[in-house]
């Protein structure tokens, strides 16, 4: 398996379209981890969905609506949510925003 550059610049980094009102980027990656911007427009919906990835997000603007499980919680900047594997999650954003999400083992399907 491959591996990102050890330094990253968002000027060079490619924007992926994964939905309407969504893009990501990588932000670094090897085998056992991945980091991906997430930036949502405003009312842009992140599916309910479930991976076998461990997943944690740290919000770094915006507010979103998130479900976990059979649990929501209205989050906005400077918060952050855990998702256990195979666990069903979603979002949804209430005002325009960037999520970062971090991934154990690497989203090979990103790639």
């Amino acid at each position: 398996m491959q591996q990102s550059d050890e330094f990253l610049f968002q000027k060079d980094l490619g924007v992926v379209p994964v939905g309407t009102g969504m893009t990501r980027q990588i932000m670094g990656y090897d085998q056992d981890i991945m980091m991906v911007k997430a930036l949502f427009e405003k009312g842009s919906i992140g599916a309910l969905h479930a991976h076998p990835h461990v997943q944690t997000t740290y919000i770094a603007s915006g507010k979103f609506e998130i479900t976990i499980g059979d649990k929501k919680e209205i989050l906005s900047e400077g918060d952050g949510f855990f998702v256990p594997s195979d666990r069903i999650h979603g979002v949804v954003c209430l005002e325009s925003g960037v999520l970062i999400d971090v991934f154990n083992p690497v989203r090979e399907d990103f790639i």
